[in-house]
């Protein structure tokens, strides 16, 4: 396989099914394994989202930049692109949505998560900070993870906030795989892809695609800290 086609999302890795969703057959495998784990001590760990194409992630891009989907700020309050010009507009989607072909989702390594043992069946999932704070019914479940899931190969690569993406305490990427993947990743690699593409704001990106790739692509937090 082409890796260049792989990281970028435009072809799929090994994929297994878990649920309605899809991860990277090794990772799925750990996966399960922590989830029954995690049962042990009364979690649920459920899949709110896993693999995704660089189709689907074009498709949330375009949303945001449309309008038709909200953008949040780092309080998590709703923006009005409009107001925004420039790059600002595109950091404004960055905090929260990976540009397509850079999302690490792609891989097929990671994914965003919830207990679904602390919250009725009915409940809709926001992934927003407060859910998994203290006091937020996900809270139990990130104290869990933060104890045990590298013992499983998991880790949180936006842990805090590092100048790029926002925190994401329900973002889990299996380092086995996602680790190797990000050294492999090219800046080159991702123009490609954007080229190729039909991406609002396009050649605005392609001009922001050093800074892009460095601050929203590279940094990331330490596995082990």
């Amino acid at each position: 396989m082409d890796h260049s086609l792989l990281l970028t999302g435009r072809e799929p890795p090994d994929l297994v099914d878990i649920g309605t969703l899809q991860l990277e057959r090794q990772t799925a495998a750990a996966f399960t394994q922590m989830q029954y784990a995690a049962a042990q001590d009364g979690f649920d760990l459920q899949l709110v989202s896993g693999y995704r194409s660089f189709d689907r992630q074009a498709a949330i891009w375009r949303a945001k930049l449309t309008g038709l989907r909200p953008v949040f700020d780092a309080r998590q309050q709703k923006l009005d692109l409009a107001t925004l010009q420039g790059f600002a507009k595109l950091e404004a989607v960055l905090l929260y949505s990976a540009l397509p072909g850079a999302s690490r989702h792609h891989w097929g390594t990671d994914f965003d998560l919830y207990d679904a043992a602390a919250v009725d069946r009915d409940y809709q999932v926001q992934l927003l900070e407060h859910e998994y704070h203290a006091g937020g019914p996900f809270a139990p479940m990130c104290e869990w993870l933060a104890v045990h899931a590298f013992e499983f190969g998991f880790f949180l690569p936006y842990r805090q906030y590092r100048g790029g993406v926002a925190a994401e305490p329900w973002h889990l990427s299996y380092l086995p795989l996602s680790g190797p993947y990000l050294q492999r990743f090219s800046l080159q690699m991702l123009q490609q892809a954007v080229e190729n593409a039909d991406l609002p704001e396009q050649t605005l990106i392609l001009q922001q695609l050093p800074v892009i790739f460095e601050r929203y692509v590279s940094t990331i937090c330490d596995a082990l800290a």
